[in-house]
């Protein structure tokens, strides 16, 4: 059964993260998925005027991690690897990034992330593997 109060908390955990204060995603957490979302700003444009991919990465990153967490109602998990396909530059409009567990173990879970922008082109996919840490999910790092 799925446990919104754990999803909510989990959201407010990702908004509290002092890294989200300038990028200014929006996360929704359900059983085994994570959505975030943010508005493309010019600040985040490298050199040819299209997004860094450090926002790629990042979100990528963030749908992937926070959909594993969704399915550990007790501690922290910890990215373990991360690999990304970067394949469309973007320079204005919201992207949105969801991340799905594609393979759960006991120590271990794998989860893929798409990237899209505002007209629904893939602008860049990865994939992920994630453990549990020994770091407890409690208020004192925002999960209240």
């Amino acid at each position: 059964m799925p446990n919104e109060e754990h999803y909510r908390k989990l959201e407010r955990m990702y908004a509290s993260a002092p890294i989200n204060d300038f990028f200014q995603p929006v996360m929704r957490v359900s059983e085994g998925q994570a959505v975030v979302t943010t508005q493309v700003r010019r600040d985040f444009f490298h050199a040819a005027n299209a997004v860094h991919g450090a926002l790629y990465l990042k979100m990528l990153d963030d749908a992937a991690f926070f959909a594993v967490n969704s399915l550990v109602a007790d501690v922290f998990v910890l990215t373990v690897s991360l690999n990304a396909y970067l394949v469309r530059p973007v320079s204005e409009g919201e992207v949105k990034a969801v991340g799905r567990v594609v393979h759960r173990s006991r120590r271990l879970y794998v989860a893929e992330s798409q990237l899209v922008d505002s007209g629904g082109r893939e602008i860049a996919r990865g994939s992920g593997t994630f453990v549990p840490s020994d770091i407890p999910l409690s208020p004192e790092i925002g999960y209240a």
